[in-house]
């Protein structure tokens, strides 16, 4: 049976048991479904710890530019597996776990232009925690299997699908979608991918079930 995390005073424990590992730096993985709250759960973990001794590096900076995406015929799908550079996010990870001693810059993804930013991100050399949150890092998959596998630690966030749909809604509205739009969006290209994402549940080391 998977250790589950029922509480933010959990989540901030279990993020302590990781900084006092032995390792000189140690890769934590969050997954969840779109609007499980993954970006609110390592705000939450920033605010409590020191955030000299960690940093962020989301998935979310390996899509694939809209360009890109039309030229390929996936605008529609944008947000599926095969819209992100998963062996590109598999390659930095790996630097990450290997380059400890120097620093290490990261595309970061902006929503308001649903654009990438090249070396937006930086990891200072010596940071002991990297956290990393998206989708697809538990896929069982050629193209991003290799991700899986450079984690020392994965969570699966879980939250009723009624409250992730609402957020999504919302996301998109506050984005420029309108209603009608929006939930189009979240519940057809969003939740095809929330599928998938919730096969790769069984491969996570902790289960994270907030009330909210």
């Amino acid at each position: 049976m998977k250790t589950e995390i029922t509480s933010l005073d959990g989540i901030v424990g279990a993020v302590r048991e990781l900084l006092a590992s032995p390792k000189p730096r140690v890769i934590l993985g969050i997954v969840g479904k779109p609007g499980a709250g993954k970006s609110t759960v390592t705000e939450h973990i920033f605010k409590e710890i020191d955030p000299k001794v960690a940093a962020l590096v989301p998935m979310d900076g390996y899509h694939l530019s809209n360009k890109v995406l039309a030229d390929l015929g996936r605008s529609d799908r944008k947000g599926a597996p095969d819209t992100f550079d998963a062996r590109s996010f598999m390659h930095l990870l790996a630097r990450i776990k290997e380059s400890i001693s120097t620093d290490i810059y990261f595309p970061i993804f902006h929503r308001e232009i649903e654009e990438s930013i090249a070396a937006e991100g930086i990891i200072p050399a010596g940071t002991k925690l990297i956290i990393t949150e998206g989708n697809y890092l538990l896929m069982d998959d050629p193209h991003w299997k290799g991700v899986r596998e450079l984690l020392d630690e994965s969570w699966y966030l879980e939250i009723p699908d009624s409250i992730r749909h609402a957020r999504l809604i919302a996301r998109h509205e506050f984005y420029g979608r309108d209603r009608k739009a929006a939930e189009e969006w979240a519940l057809g290209t969003d939740e095809r991918n929330a599928k998938i994402i919730g096969e790769t549940a069984k491969f996570a080391d902790r289960i994270v079930r907030l009330e909210n």
